[in-house]
C-alpha cells in the first residue's frame, strides 16, 4: 500500500466540525509517516469527482471527514475498488462511524486509530447498499422516520441526537399510518401492511444512535427490515424512545424481516439513505456482500 492517503472533507459538516477536523485528523496521519493529501469540492458532484479521480490515481486509504452524508458519498468512489475507506465522524448522526467502531467527534483519536490500522492491516470487507447507483452503509428509511429525517435536515438547532429527538415530536400531531407494499428477494408474493415506517437496514443504527435495526450484521450479506406497523400517537410514543436501545423489536406492531432484496413502495413517501434523500417510493434495494473495504479497530 502506498504511503499517500486522501482526506475527503465536507467543511460544513457538523456546522464547522469538518473544518476544524481536518488539522488534528491529518498531523495524527502524518505524524504515523503518511503523506496527506486533502480533497474538497465546489459542489457534492465536483467533490466525487475529485475523490474518484484519487482512487483511480492509487491513492492509499480515502478518509472522509463529516458526518453520515459525507460518508455516503466516499461510498460513490470506493466501492467495487480495493481502495479502503476510513472516517473521521464529525457530523451530526455519525452513524456509520458508530458500527465501523471508529471515534466519533474526535478527530486526532479517529486520525491515530486509521494510521494504526493501516500500519497493522486492519482492514475488511464489509456489505453496502445498493438503489440504483446510490450507495449506503447504515439505513434506508422510509414514512414516520424519513419525515423525521426531512424535519431534522431543516433544523438548525439544536444538534446531534436532540435534533431528532424534537424533529421526533414535531412529526407526530400530523402523521398518519400509510399503505404500504413490500417485496422481500424473488419472491412473488407482496405483503401489504399499514404501517408507520419501514426501515432497510444494513447497519443497526440511524440518526445519531437510534438502533432502528438492533439485530443487522455488516457481513451477512442481508438486510434487516423493520416493519413498524400501524400505530396510535400514544403507542409510538410509548414504543418509539426505546429504539436507542433497540428494544422496540419486541413490540407486537413490530415485524423483523431480512432479505438480500427488497422493494418498497407506498404513497407519497421519500425514502433517506444515510440521511440524505433517494427520492420518492417505489424504491428497490439490494444488499452487496464484500461492497467496500474499511479500516477500523
Amino acid at each position: 500500500m502506498t504511503s499517500e492517503i486522501t482526506l475527503f472533507v465536507n467543511p460544513t459538516a457538523g456546522r464547522g466540525r469538518g473544518a476544524r477536523a481536518v488539522q488534528p485528523a491529518a498531523s495524527a496521519l502524518r505524524a504515523a509517516g503518511f503523506s496527506v493529501r486533502t480533497v474538497l469540492g465546489e459542489d457534492p458532484a465536483d467533490a466525487l469527482a475529485r475523490a474518484r479521480a484519487a482512487v483511480e490515481a492509487g491513492t492509499g486509504a480515502l478518509i472522509a471527514v463529516g458526518g453520515d452524508g459525507m460518508a455516503a458519498l466516499a461510498l460513490g468512489a470506493v466501492a467495487g475498488t480495493r481502495t479502503p475507506l476510513g472516517l473521521v465522524a464529525v457530523g451530526t448522526g455519525n452513524d456509520f462511524a458508530r458500527a465501523l467502531g471508529l471515534p466519533v467527534r474526535e478527530p486526532a483519536a479517529a486520525g491515530r486509530m486509521i494510521a494504526d490500522a493501516l500500519k497493522c492491516g486492519r482492514i475488511r470487507d464489509i456489505d453496502l447498499g445498493r438503489v440504483g447507483d446510490r450507495w449506503f452503509g447504515t439505513v434506508l428509511a422510509s414514512g414516520f422516520d424519513s419525515r423525521v429525517n426531512d424535519r431534522g435536515n431543516h433544523m438548525r438547532w439544536p444538534t446531534g441526537r436532540l435534533k431528532y429527538d424534537l424533529a421526533t415530536i414535531g412529526e407526530l400531531a400530523g402523521f398518519r399510518p400509510v399503505p404500504y407494499r413490500i417485496r422481500l428477494d424473488d419472491d412473488d408474493e407482496v405483503l401489504e401492511v399499514e404501517a408507520t415506517l419501514v426501515a432497510v437496514g444494513n447497519g443497526s443504527s440511524y440518526g445519531g444512535g437510534m438502533r432502528i435495526c438492533p439485530g443487522a450484521d455488516l457481513t451477512d450479506g442481508l438486510f434487516d427490515v423493520t416493519v413498524v406497523g400501524e400505530c396510535s400517537r400514544a403507542t409510538l410514543l410509548r414504543v418509539f424512545p426505546r429504539v436507542y436501545r433497540g428494544t422496540h423489536v419486541d413490540h407486537p406492531k413490530v415485524t423483523v424481516l431480512r432479505a438480500a432484496r427488497v422493494e418498497i413502495a407506498a404513497e407519497g413517501i421519500t425514502g433517506y439513505a444515510d440521511g440524505e434523500p433517494l427520492g420518492p417510493l417505489p424504491l428497490s434495494a439490494r444488499c452487496v456482500r464484500g461492497a467496500v473495504r474499511v479500516v477500523g479497530p
